[in-house]
């Protein structure tokens, strides 16, 4: 008899993985490639001229349609050659990378357009990057990578639910009706729409509900729920530093990240063994944790309180947290390495994936960081930290390369939806 993934179920899963995240404080962090200053050096001369090359293709700026897919591939062409010459990903990572993930990602930004016009580049990358993770179950699943239905569906729904719980000038009563109401859905019940807001998100549910048929597939519609009420419970962590213990503040936090990714298993598979669940658990808090860590400036700025947050408010380096965070992640890595499916390609990958995450967060948030924590760090990244935060700069301005190659993507070729399985997406707001 397969598992229910209840309430029940995440506490104790939240329990288990906090003692796995404490017995990683302490320990050394070996894992990953080390690189001395002159390799960094040659992987940023790769990086730049990567750059470059992506950057005159963007100035070309195509007008046909025929002359954007070319584009398109010559892009695609280049960030293999990139991440093969400055990450040391070849052969069938690359390919992996290129002809799974970046289609899946594109793919969804492309329909997503389409489903709601007004949904921003921000709100589209958000849910591109829980599809990417949903993406990286499959094989691990014994699944195929494919953007189905039911992952477009749960990817899309939390653009709308973070923006308007995340929202200063909502009531407080009116984010607990709109949950109430959102709960109700996600339990099947057959209410209505009231707005622009129910009308999509009700689209949403119907997609993942017509790929996975309530009766045969309870684990999809629990883990639903599971994530809907840590979520709620989330919003709670918009208060002062003080408002929670410590120990409080990473049980809310494991239960959002995890069942986050739990629900992105359940819509790769279907339903789940033990141990499929138990990692995908501790993924999401794995990578939950990573984005605390991302957004520690951002988090003081509003108040919400994290495990980094609330160290960096009190002037605590957090050079233990991401060394702990770093230990955390090698732990998980040898729980995935247990799971029967996915090749050892693809696990190597994931785990750079996570170093790459945590590594990135420390260079972006450098000031919360002793000096010795940094030079020490550093030397695990491919490029050194002021390089790194000068290109991204660059990437992400207003005008920079990456909103222009956001847009150069969202063509798409004429024979994209045959042997589709996805719906078209009907326009949201034609069906209010």
């Amino acid at each position: 008899m397969r598992e229910t993934f209840d309430w029940t179920w995440v506490e104790a899963q939240s329990a288990q993985t906090i003692e796995v995240w404490n017995g990683s404080a302490g320990r050394s962090s070996q894992g990953g490639p080390r690189y001395c200053i002159a390799e960094q050096k040659k992987r940023e001369k790769a990086y730049d001229e990567g750059l470059r090359e992506v950057e005159r293709e963007a100035k070309k700026k195509p007008r046909t349609r025929a002359e954007r897919l070319e584009a398109q591939e010559r892009i695609t062409a280049s960030f293999a050659r990139f991440s093969a010459a400055a990450l040391d990903i070849e052969g069938d990572a690359v390919q992996l990378l290129t002809d799974d993930f970046l289609p899946a990602g594109t793919k969804l930004a492309r329909w997503a357009r389409r489903f709601d016009e007004s949904l921003s580049m921000a709100d589209i990358v958000q849910a591109c990057r829980n599809a990417w993770t949903a993406c990286g179950l499959q094989p691990l699943l014994a699944e195929q990578v494919r953007l189905t239905p039911s992952i477009l569906g749960y990817s899309l729904l939390y653009p709308y639910t973070d923006n308007f719980l995340d929202r200063a000038d909502v009531s407080a009563e009116a984010k607990r009706k709109f949950s109430e109401r959102f709960r109700e859905r996600l339990r099947g019940e057959g209410i209505a729409a009231e707005d622009d807001r129910e009308v999509a998100l009700w689209a949403l549910v119907d997609l993942i509900e017509g790929q996975y048929p309530r009766e045969g597939f309870p684990q999809v519609f629990d883990c639903l729920l599971a994530i809907h009420r840590a979520q709620e419970e989330s919003v709670a962590q918009l208060r002062s530093v003080d408002a929670f213990a410590d120990d409080e503040v990473l049980r809310i936090s494991c239960a959002k990240g995890g069942s986050s990714v739990m629900a992105d298993a359940c819509l790769a598979h279907g339903w789940l063994s033990e141990q499929e669940s138990r990692f995908g658990f501790e993924w999401g808090v794995l990578l939950q944790l990573g984005d605390d860590l991302q957004d520690v400036r951002e988090d003081m700025q509003r108040g919400s309180v994290t495990l980094f947050s609330r160290a960096a408010a009190l002037g605590v380096p957090l050079d233990g947290l991401a060394n702990q965070l770093l230990s955390f992640s090698e732990r998980v890595g040898t729980r995935m390495d247990h799971l029967p499916n996915g090749t050892a390609m693809l696990k190597d990958l994931l785990r750079m994936s996570w170093r790459s995450l945590i590594v990135g967060a420390v260079a972006d948030s450098y000031k919360y960081f002793s000096k010795e924590f940094l030079a020490e760090i550093e030397r695990s990244s491919p490029f050194r930290f002021d390089f790194l935060r000068a290109r991204r700069k660059r990437m992400t301005s207003r005008d920079g390369l990456f909103v222009t190659l956001f847009d150069a993507f969202l063509e798409a070729p004429e024979d994209e939806d045959e042997d589709d399985e996805t719906p078209l997406p009907a326009p949201v707001l034609a069906a209010v």
